[in-house]
């Protein structure tokens, strides 16, 4: 359970409110983080130096609206960035010891934000933490820069047009995202991103990072904390205040359903860890090849499960004024349905690749059944794959009971 508490957070003991539509065994991550060249070092810092220099000289201006409530106006300078991935990737690059993180701050951290200034901000956020394109892996740089990102929102409301673009980087990380989710802060994460050759196995096949992570790909640790920093990339809150825009809300709800997709494909018939080996050691613990496959897809439910939750809490308290209206928009920004391959892959694709994965088809049903949803694609898998009926009931029943222990409890 990743908070305590209790009471319920849902209505009628389901997922809709009226009318919708539709820890354990680790090596601890052992190890520095590599000292990383930096090809555009001097252009970020004097970026950067620019970008601050900008939001101290016209940080505010009379909202466009013409209401009289201030808002921050997006310097030239940082406008530049948004057509300019690498710059953009420097100058939010947090570096190995978070020293950087106010630069983000200054950049990002705005309630209101004039014009099209957060749109802006957006590509700004794509560019510096999204990869080079379709295969290719994120560099620590890139990692850094999301964790930046959750970092300088921690807390904050997001700008009007802002959350698209910070769903879509969420998605774009979305096994790191999960994982810090679930585990909130950690103290055995030793940085805020992990290089490529922290991913290493134990002897029993385990990564601290996750299962059927792509070679050579650095990771964002967004579990990693430091107080004196003032560094805290609290993913949870974040989605939180993601889940109040409706497209947002649809980007991180299909991340989800095609990550479950790609995960379960990669298991065995039996739904397994093919990596796993067993340790003639017996006091290292009693895992077996499906402890962490089923550790996994709790936690996924489980997030699944909050998306739902914070629906049901925004329906009520007024933030979605209109739950039908939200539903529909929820449904039109939905990119479709995803099913798992009908035999078992062994590819190991970088995480952007994971959420921009091809849909298999429209959804079907109510999409604001969660549990429906995720069933579909576990099913699919079993009946495709041949998995012992008993196993696929397992598999479901924890998924259940994560999806409603989220659903119904208070963060």
């Amino acid at each position: 359970m990743r908070n305590g508490g209790s009471g319920s957070d849902s209505v009628s003991g389901s997922d809709s409110v009226s009318g919708s539509d539709g820890g354990g065994d680790s090596d601890g991550g052992s190890g520095r983080l590599s000292r990383r060249l930096r090809k555009h070092r001097t252009l970020a810092l004097g970026v950067t130096a620019v970008v601050l220099a900008g939001a101290v000289v016209i940080p505010w201006a009379v909202a466009d609206s013409g209401d009289d409530e201030p808002c921050w106006r997006l310097p030239a300078s940082a406008r530049a960035l948004a057509d300019e991935p690498a710059a953009a990737t420097e100058a939010l690059d947090v570096g190995g010891d978070v020293t950087r993180l106010a630069a983000a701050r200054e950049l990002l951290a705005h309630e209101k934000v004039c014009g099209d200034g957060a749109r802006v901000l957006g590509r700004v956020v794509d560019g510096a933490t999204r990869s080079a394109g379709p295969g290719k892996p994120h560099t620590v740089a890139q990692a850094g820069s999301a964790y930046a990102v959750v970092a300088a929102l921690h807390g904050s409301e997001l700008p009007a047009g802002l959350a698209p673009a910070v769903a879509r980087m969420m998605a774009e990380y979305v096994v790191d995202a999960g994982r810090a989710g679930s585990l909130g802060r950690d103290d055995d994460a030793i940085g805020p991103a992990a290089a490529p050759e922290e991913v290493r196995p134990d002897g029993r096949g385990y990564v601290w990072l996750g299962r059927f992570l792509a070679p050579g790909e650095a990771h964002a640790t967004f579990e990693y904390a430091d107080d004196l920093a003032g560094a805290d990339a609290d993913v949870e809150s974040l989605v939180a205040e993601l889940a109040k825009d409706p497209e947002a809300f649809a980007i991180l709800y299909d991340a989800e359903r095609a990550y479950l997709a790609y995960y379960l494909e990669r298991l065995t018939d039996r739904g397994g860890d093919p990596a796993f080996r067993a340790s003639p050691d017996k006091r290292e613990g009693s895992s077996d090849a499906t402890t962490w496959p089923d550790n996994d897809l709790e936690d996924l439910a489980d997030r699944v499960g909050d998306l739902m939750k914070y629906r049901a809490r925004y329906a009520r308290d007024g933030t979605i004024p209109d739950l039908a209206a939200f539903d529909a928009s929820v449904r039109s920004h939905t990119r479709g349905a995803f099913r798992p391959a009908s035999e078992r892959l062994d590819t190991r694709p970088p995480m952007g690749d994971i959420a921009r994965r091809p849909v298999s088809g429209p959804v079907r049903g109510d999409l604001m059944d969660g549990r429906r949803q995720l069933f579909t694609v576990v099913d699919g898998w079993a009946e495709d794959r041949s998995v012992p009926a008993q196993r696929a009931s397992a598999m479901k029943q924890l998924m259940d009971d994560a999806y409603v222990r989220a659903l119904w409890l208070r963060y």
